[in-house]
């Protein structure tokens, strides 16, 4: 009697494929998720440099903006690229690296318009 194997390989090979394609596409979900927490990340650390780049310029707290700014940046694990400052308004920019890439945010921080 003749066995016939041909449509257990085929099973296999599907299930082979099927599992490829489940884990491709995982893969490239925990990527975009990764980059997606990172912004977050980021336009966290710049709002917090800017508005404590801002306090220092409105001498609320001691010490020079810029370096208020890349000392806040620094705990949350990022750099400071961009430091700017006009009058009271302190314009700031974080910068990381992921998967490679680079990766930024800004955030401005000061009071409000007028009010100076």
């Amino acid at each position: 009697m003749r066995t016939r194997r041909w449509p257990l390989m085929a099973g296999t090979m599907l299930a082979a494929g099927v599992i490829g394609c489940t884990a491709s596409l995982a893969l490239g979900l925990s990527t975009v998720a990764g980059a997606a927490v990172l912004g977050q990340r980021l336009a966290g650390a710049a709002d917090a440099a800017a508005l404590a780049a801002a306090d220092a310029a409105s001498g609320a707290v001691e010490g020079t903006p810029c370096e208020r700014a890349a000392e806040l940046a620094a705990h949350a694990g990022v750099m400071v690229s961009r430091c700017d400052l006009d009058g009271l308004v302190a314009t700031i920019t974080v910068s990381t690296r992921y998967l490679g890439f680079a990766a930024g945010a800004t955030a401005r921080a000061g009071p409000a318009p007028g009010s100076q």
